[in-house]
């Protein structure tokens, strides 16, 4: 008989294999030039229509001859590009495109960019659209009066303000760089056919509702879900329909979707558009909701991304799991002060939708960073997108 110390061990986990990891491959540079401009090569997607007339942007450039300082040294837009991997780079002053650029080996004006969690900042307009249109009833509504397969989870009492404002108290910080972190499993299930729902029901509560701001794709493909559960469409038909034809897009956009079915868009990171069509969604929360005439977003609503009254979410009381630059309002990153009132969509690995009202000014910086997060990298963008709105104001 074979003593117990002679047996084989027995392995309780498999080694990741290469699909499990796909989205590690998908974000390494320099495949991730290549990769940010063709995920409809790589998932399932589904389209954002372009129903709308076409408006195309006036064109006024201007060479943009600043520099702006950071880490004690002056620095021109071509070493920002170079500094932080910008694959595209595009400004509006009064609706008007004044500098564009393209470094990116894969990118062009009619290049679809990856946005990532610009997706974010978009399912916010979307959501306050269908509380205009009375699909929803409220902010304060809770997750389980559209989504009642979430009743019994740490989610059964979250209002739709919490998810706005990642306050829900559910989920731990995002964690990229940690392989079995909470973002990590969620990446292997959208991208290798698992139970998205089921990761996401699963979530522990891990604060009180409403006291303090952790960053959480959870909360916001929540928001994307309930959106479809009020509306009774997808995620994509409901943008086309209610925001994409009023921009004067340049292109039909496109979600991508996960791998198992049902299929489902993510409204916290898959939306992929043009660099001139993600500015022209910045032009509309620049002119106060307004497009062509049209009040598309509710003014109160593009007020509300401004920033906050709640004090642990005001610029620099985020916690650890935001950049002591930021605050956050209702999916938006806010900058504001007393003199400076901008806000942005941020994306990992360097997207950026950037919105000063107040200048009148947009800028669109799609990037493809080697890491998903980089503090520096950030700080570095921001410095500079605020000269260049200094320059313009």
């Amino acid at each position: 008989m074979t003593s117990t110390t002679d047996r084989p061990a027995i392995r309780t986990t498999r080694e990741p294999s290469w699909w499990d990891r796909q989205g590690d491959l998908i974000m390494r540079r320099p495949f991730n030039e290549w990769t940010f401009t063709h995920m409809n090569w790589l998932m399932p997607t589904e389209r954002v229509a372009r129903s709308g007339p076409h408006r195309p942007l006036p064109l006024s450039p201007d060479p943009l001859d600043l520099t702006y300082r950071f880490a004690d040294a002056d620095h021109t837009l071509t070493d920002l590009h170079r500094r932080t991997f910008t694959t595209a780079f595009v400004v509006l002053h009064h609706g008007e495109i004044v500098h564009e650029t393209y470094p990116g080996a894969f990118a062009g004006p009619r290049t679809r960019m990856q946005l990532f969690s610009i997706s974010k900042s978009v399912t916010s307009m979307l959501v306050c659209i269908a509380l205009a249109d009375g699909a929803i009833g409220s902010v304060k509504d809770r997750v389980t009066d559209y989504r009642p397969d979430f009743l019994g989870t740490a989610y059964d009492e979250t209002t739709l303000a919490e998810l706005l404002d990642m306050t829900s108290g559910v989920g731990e910080p995002e964690l990229w760089d940690v392989p079995d972190s909470g973002i990590k499993r969620f990446e292997q299930a959208v991208m290798g056919g698992g139970d998205v729902a089921g990761l996401i029901r699963s979530a522990p509560r891990t604060a009180a509702p409403g006291e303090h701001f952790n960053y959480s794709t959870f909360d916001a493909q929540i928001l994307g879900w309930v959106l479809e559960a009020a509306t009774g469409t997808t995620l994509a038909e409901y943008a086309a329909k209610r925001l994409w034809r009023f921009i004067g897009a340049d292109r039909d956009a496109y979600y991508w979707l996960t791998r198992a079915r049902p299929r489902t868009a993510l409204g916290a990171g898959s939306l992929n558009a043009t660099p001139r069509d993600v500015a022209r969604l910045g032009l509309l929360m620049a002119n106060d909701g307004v497009a062509d005439g049209i009040q598309i977003v509710p003014r109160e609503w593009v007020r509300r991304s401004l920033g906050s009254d709640l004090p642990q979410l005001a610029v620099g009381s985020l916690g650890p799991s935001g950049y002591p630059h930021y605050g956050y309002s209702n999916q938006w990153w806010t900058l504001g002060d007393s003199a400076f009132q901008a806000f942005t969509g941020l994306g990992v690995h360097g997207q950026y939708l950037f919105v000063d009202p107040s200048a009148d000014i947009v800028i669109v910086k799609c990037s493809a960073w080697p890491t998903q997060d980089d503090e520096l990298r950030d700080l570095e963008t921001i410095t500079a997108l605020r000269r260049i709105a200094d320059h313009f104001a």
